[in-house]
């Protein structure tokens, strides 16, 4: 059967894709009661692709979003790898974003719309979060846009 999110991902035309395993010391999810904690999941897209350079010093601002928006999507994935049924998310509790910047961008909270307006879309008011959006001077893989979660589960 189905799921409600499952359905409306399929609405959007998204298709989440198998999880990227961890290239480092570290677990993809930690589960502690009811809270899953994702670890950080960068603008990969299911082929493998990273979108990639800074914000304000190549990358525009749409191209940033579109980055956060993959990261929303990993994120998706991590927790339907972990309890199966996104059914089960109770809420985003919390993103914690960071953006890839020259030193005199300041417009993260832009970019990491495209994360947050895709959980809502997705998750309606249980995709409503809490969030930080942090201009940082590299990420790995030079993505332009890396995101973390805490979501509550049932």
């Amino acid at each position: 059967m189905t799921s409600s999110i499952d359905s409306k991902l399929a609405e959007l035309g998204i298709t989440l894709p198998t999880p990227t395993p961890p290239l480092a010391n570290y677990v993809p999810v930690v589960r502690t009661g009811n809270l899953l904690f994702v670890s950080g999941q960068v603008s990969i897209d299911a082929a493998g692709k990273i979108m990639a350079g800074k914000l304000g010093a190549g990358v525009d601002i749409d191209t940033g979003r579109e980055a956060a928006r993959l990261c929303a999507i990993n994120i998706l994935a991590q927790v339907k790898a972990s309890i199966g049924d996104l059914d089960q998310v109770v809420r985003v509790v919390k993103l914690v974003a960071f953006v890839n910047s020259a030193p005199d961008f300041t417009d993260q909270p832009k970019v990491v719309n495209g994360c947050s307006d895709f959980m809502v879309a997705v998750l309606g008011d249980k995709g409503r979060h809490a969030r930080s959006a942090v201009g940082v001077a590299g990420l790995p893989f030079d993505a332009a846009v890396e995101v973390e979660a805490v979501v509550e589960v049932a």
